[in-house]
């Protein structure tokens, strides 16, 4: 096979999450109606087609060098990068047994606990919104490509999402540790860990590590590593079929609350007290980073403003993905609403330019 890829190394998982010839259930039909429950999330009415203007999704990260030698050339030429996948879904897992009884904690260790019944259907259910929401796009050649926490909640609520799926429609999929949930410590103590999350409250969430176990900031500290591994990923093309360059191609990742809150808080540049704000994904729920009008990712592309408040977002955070939906990836925000809550001495009329040094 010409494509290499780690995904193929593990083939008979792979299949046991996708079979062949999968498809949906029953025909597909996009409701109209507005929902503006989190766990009910809905595309805006931004034309989908609107996105591919201003060479959207075709700007790559600025630190990279692509220049190399094209085929057939004695002469050194820069390639343009290759497009940036047109969304990244974030994906929490569904109802899990530990959600409806968190006696099982004590009993079976977090990794191994499963999906109830109803967090069978959630994750089906998502599936079909997920490629309800894609099949709106229009488009011919969509793929999708899937990374997911090693958790067996995780894993169930893949292999759930994957039935929407045929198996030309996956480009593949990557099993990440590094998307775990917290870590709570081993075979928690139902009484002593109520105690514990009444101390996190008093301590904070972020910054509060169980006994055994891990705070928000280490998750973070992880995530970032994830982060770098999935920017570079996304620079080389990693999900692009041989010789393609396939603008519609959509991660998934399928994982936990806080990981995906933390994920988006590393992404986006969020601080610890805007963290504190966010409520967590409800089950078999999803959160979409769509490609905005240069190329970067905004949650206000696919989510309208009454979801993101709902999500725990500040006006000086939807202020930002309403930035993030216009600019290019390398730029940077210079009116940054953030700055007023660290520099308090700014006057009204100080619009942060500095006069210029006469030589």
């Amino acid at each position: 096979m010409a494509m290499t890829h780690p995904c193929f190394s593990a083939s008979s998982f792979y299949i046991s999450c996708f079979p062949k010839n999968a498809t949906l259930s029953w025909p597909i039909q996009v409701s109209q109606q507005r929902v503006y429950d989190f766990n009910k999330i809905q595309a805006c009415a931004i034309p989908r087609d609107i996105i591919e203007h201003s060479g959207n999704g075709f700007a790559g990260f600025p630190q990279k060098d692509y220049s190399h030698k094209e085929s057939g050339t004695s002469t050194s030429k820069t390639k343009s990068p290759p497009p940036r996948p047109r969304r990244i879904i974030l994906v929490r897992h569904g109802q899990s047994e530990g959600n409806v009884d968190e006696g099982v904690y004590t009993r079976v260790s977090d990794p191994k606990i499963g999906l109830t019944e109803k967090g069978v259907v959630d994750a089906e259910k998502c599936g079909r919104r997920i490629r309800e929401m894609i099949e709106e796009d229009q488009v011919h050649n969509w793929k999708v490509y899937f990374y997911v926490s090693p958790y067996k909640r995780a894993v169930d609520t893949l292999k759930g999402l994957g039935k929407s799926f045929e198996r030309s429609r996956i480009v593949g999929m990557r099993e990440e540790p590094r998307l775990r949930e917290q870590d709570f410590g081993n075979f928690q103590d139902r009484e002593k860990m109520r105690v514990e999350k009444a101390i996190r409250m008093r301590y904070g969430r972020f910054f509060y590590r169980f006994p055994n176990g891990e705070s928000a900031a280490d998750v973070y500290d992880r995530i970032t590593g994830f982060r770098e591994t999935l920017k570079s990923d996304i620079d080389v093309g990693r999900f692009q079929p041989p010789g393609q360059r396939n603008p519609n191609i959509n991660l998934v990742i399928v994982s936990h609350g806080l990981t995906l809150r933390v994920f988006l808080m590393r992404w986006y540049k969020w601080t610890v007290e805007q963290f504190e704000r966010l409520n967590n994904f409800s089950n078999g729920s999803m959160v979409v980073m769509e490609r905005g009008y240069g190329g970067r990712y905004s949650l206000s592309v696919h989510h309208e403003e009454e979801e993101l408040r709902e999500f725990g977002l500040s006006d000086e955070m939807l202020t930002d993905q309403e930035w993030q939906k216009y600019a290019k990836p390398g730029e940077l925000n210079y009116d940054c609403p953030t700055l007023n809550s660290f520099f308090t001495h700014f006057g009204e009329d100080d619009d942060g330019a500095a006069e210029d040094e006469e030589y």
